[in-house]
């Protein structure tokens, strides 16, 4: 029996109705959505899939395209998240330029007698703490260098380490992940009795975390209070509409539409708790399209918030240009300077970022290309293991193997190894 096939042939034999294919120029790609009883966004809580062609809830026959008059415009963005890796990635050894501010970044603090205990123990260091990263750079050798997002800490404690330079003292010790592996830091302070080190990094990590929805695309959060936006701190709105339909489901869902300089907002009006809200920095396009309902407003997100597709229906048409006008003109000042909301200021200001970086000086040494060795190695979470684990069999090679740590396994370590 053929899955998914219409039967009533001939002889009982299966007749198979495909739906007619579309331009492939003109097919627009939008998931399928259903309202819930409960409440859902349907196609704006719904991810769309590149490999999946469906339409929603555009007809056939808009799909198939407007005639050339209707053609409108459209405006295609680049989300500002997509060359962003300063909080989203471990770096090692990076590159000069690497190690400057991108737009929107600040230094917040910076410690000038640090040692990287983990990686370069006896080698005294400067630590940057920035609203994005901790950046650590040795001093004898600015190219010996680290950049930690902070999306990438997973825990940050106080241990006890064993330092060339100070002994047995207290150290802050980071644990990241990165690409599905794990690494590990350990700094330590070299000016006795000093806790700047720990409570710059942990209250700076902390106002991060805390500030996810100036970055985040966010589902049914609080955020509306008495029928009014929640503003953020150095959020401001810049409109209000009535009346714009989320093209959620056959019949849509009123609601009202905030833009801000921060964010786009949309909330049902007999439900507060149906909302999105989408920050710039995870727009990835901004489209007018026509559909059923006539022309709408078609918001594309990143792929790192799940490639989500929401629509909108703004009446008059003239409205509708000038929201999308609004809104590409809000998200290029966005994108020039971007507003991460990590607030924290130190009493005492530091020296800007460019005045602490050191040109690196290009050695005069011949390397020699068959002693591999990796940068990332010294800082591997299970680096400082004492003995080897007990042996166990695997049916996988055929012989007795040291057992493997938890959360680890034989094609994850080939794969490093590769």
């Amino acid at each position: 029996m053929a899955k998914g096939c219409l039967f009533g042939g001939e002889e009982g034999r299966p007749e198979v109705k495909h739906p007619p294919r579309l331009p492939a120029l003109n097919r627009l790609n939008h998931v399928k959505a259903r309202a819930l009883s409960g409440g859902s966004l349907g196609l704006s809580a719904r991810r769309r899939r590149r490999d999946r062609r469906g339409l929603l809830p555009w007809s056939r026959r808009d799909a198939a395209g407007p005639p050339p008059l209707w053609r409108w415009p459209e405006a295609s963005v680049m989300s500002v998240l997509d060359v962003l890796w300063e909080d989203r990635d471990v770096r090692f050894d990076v590159s000069s330029q690497q190690m400057k501010t991108r737009p929107g970044e600040v230094l917040i603090d910076c410690l000038d007698s640090i040692e990287d205990t983990k990686g370069n123990n006896g080698d005294r260091g400067r630590l940057l703490v920035t609203n994005l990263r901790i950046i650590w750079h040795s001093l004898a050798l600015p190219r010996v260098n680290l950049s930690i997002g902070y999306n990438c800490i997973l825990n940050i404690t106080t241990r006890t380490a064993n330092s060339k330079l100070r002994g047995q003292t207290e150290a802050l010790f980071i644990l990241t992940k990165c690409n599905s592996t794990r690494f590990e830091f350990i700094f330590t302070n070299l000016v006795p009795g000093s806790p700047r080190l720990f409570t710059s990094v942990i209250a700076v990590h902390r106002a991060y975390e805390t500030s996810k929805m100036y970055r985040d695309f966010k589902l049914r959060s609080a955020l509306i209070q008495n029928k009014q936006l929640r503003l953020l701190p150095q959020e401001h709105v810049y409109d209000k509409i009535n009346g714009v339909w989320n093209l959620s489901s056959d019949q849509g869902n009123l609601g009202t539409f905030f833009i801000t300089n921060v964010r786009i907002v949309w909330h049902a009006n007999m439900n507060d708790s149906f909302n999105v809200s989408i920050p710039y920095l995870q727009i990835r396009s901004i489209k007018i399209r026509d559909s059923k309902f006539g022309l709408a407003l078609v918001i594309e997100s990143s792929q790192q918030s799940g490639g989500y597709v929401l629509g909108f229906k703004i009446d008059p048409v003239e409205k509708l240009q000038e929201s999308v006008k609004e809104i590409n003109s809000l998200h290029k000042v966005y994108s020039a300077s971007p507003i991460f909301g990590v607030d924290y200021e130190m009493e005492e200001k530091p020296q800007p970022l460019e005045a602490l970086t050191v040109e690196q000086i290009q050695d005069d040494v011949e390397i020699d290309a068959d002693d591999h060795t990796d940068a990332f190695v010294a800082y591997f979470a299970d680096g400082n293991k004492q003995q080897d684990r007990e042996p166990v069999f695997s049916e996988e090679l055929g012989l007795a193997i040291e057992k493997l740590k938890d959360g680890f396994t034989l094609q994850g370590l080939w794969e490093v190894m590769s």
